[in-house]
C-alpha cells in the first residue's frame, strides 16, 4: 500500500492511511463524475452528522467533490467516510487521516495543498455539522465562477444577523468580534470569523500558506486578510448559520483569545509585510 508523502514537516503532517489505495483508484476513474470544484470539510467526532453531509452534498444539481480531513475521530468518523468510499463514492468523496486535533487550520492548508495537486479550480471550506448548508454550495461557486470573484464568503452578517438556535451570547460574541477586526484592520468584510467559503485556485496559489499562523477563528480571519491585502476581488453572499443539532461543538474560549489577539499582529503585518504577487 502507498503512504503518501508528509504534507508539511510539521504541523501540516498528514499521510493517507488504509485508503491511499482508493485514493488512487479513485483519481483513474474520477472522469466518471468530474468536477472543476472540491468541498474540505474538517471532522472531529462527527458521525452524527457525517454520511448526512456527504449524501447532501453530492445531492445537488452540481457536482461536488468532497475532502475529508479527519483528526483521528474515536466515534469511527472516519470508517464511515472509507465505508461510503469502498461502497459508493470511490470517484468523487476522498480523505485524509492524521493522527489527532492538529487544529482546524492545519487541517484546511492540507486540504488546500491536496486540491491544489489535483486540477480542482474551486476550493470551498464547509463544516460538517449542517451550519453551513449544503444548498449554499452553488451560490457561492456562482459568485467566482460567474461574477468573476476570487473568494466567495457565506455571510452570516452581511443582512443583518443571519443565525439559528445559537445562545445569544455566541451571538454577540462572534459577531462583535467582527466588528472588533474591521475596526483594527479597516477590513471591510462583515463576517470576517467565517468559516464557508469559496476560493478561486489562483488565491490558494497565491498565499503563501506556510506563512499562516493561526488555527481557529484566527485562521477564518488571516486568509480572508491575506487575500484582501494581496488584491483579490472578494463578495459576501448572504446566509442563514443554523446551529448543530448532533454532534458537540468544538469551540472554546482558546480559539476566540487566538483571534483577538492575533488581529493586532495582522493589522502589524498589513504595515510591513510585502504581499506576494497574483499567480494566476
Amino acid at each position: 500500500m502507498e503512504i503518501a508523502p508528509s504534507v508539511h514537516k510539521n504541523a501540516y503532517l498528514c499521510t493517507d492511511i488504509a485508503i491511499s489505495m482508493s485514493i488512487n483508484k479513485a483519481e483513474r476513474t474520477m472522469s466518471m463524475h468530474p468536477s472543476d470544484s472540491i468541498v474540505i470539510i474538517p471532522t472531529y467526532n462527527e458521525k452524527e452528522n457525517i454520511e448526512k453531509i456527504i449524501r447532501a452534498v453530492f445531492g445537488l444539481e452540481k457536482c461536488f467533490h468532497i475532502l475529508v480531513i479527519d483528526d483521528g475521530s474515536p466515534d469511527g468518523t472516519a470508517q464511515i467516510v472509507k465505508r461510503l468510499i469502498q461502497e459508493e463514492f470511490i470517484d468523487r468523496l476522498f480523505i485524509l487521516e492524521r493522527s489527532g486535533k492538529l487544529g482546524l487550520g492545519t487541517a484546511y492548508i492540507a486540504g488546500f495543498k491536496w486540491a491544489l495537486e489535483r486540477d480542482y479550480g474551486y476550493i470551498f471550506e464547509m463544516d460538517a455539522d449542517f451550519s453551513h448548508d449544503p444548498n449554499d454550495l452553488p451560490r457561492l461557486y456562482s459568485a467566482c465562477a460567474d461574477e468573476g470573484y476570487d473568494l466567495a464568503i457565506g455571510s452570516r452578517y452581511v443582512s443583518g444577523v443571519n443565525v439559528v438556535n445559537w445562545p445569544i451570547g455566541r451571538v454577540l460574541m462572534s459577531y462583535f468580534a467582527s466588528k472588533y477586526v474591521r475596526l483594527v484592520t479597516g477590513f471591510k468584510v462583515h463576517d470576517t470569523t467565517a468559516g464557508f467559503k469559496c476560493y478561486k485556485r489562483r488565491v490558494l496559489k497565491t498565499i503563501e500558506l506556510d506563512k499562516i499562523r493561526f488555527k481557529g477563528y484566527g485562521f477564518q480571519i488571516e486568509m480572508k486578510y491575506t487575500a484582501y491585502k494581496i488584491g483579490f476581488r472578494i463578495k459576501e453572499v448572504s446566509v442563514i448559520f443554523v446551529n448543530r443539532r448532533e454532534g458537540t461543538s468544538k469551540m472554546s474560549g482558546g480559539i476566540f483569545g487566538e483571534a483577538f489577539f492575533g488581529v493586532m499582529r495582522l493589522r502589524w503585518d498589513g504595515w510591513t509585510r510585502k504581499y506576494p504577487a497574483i499567480q494566476e
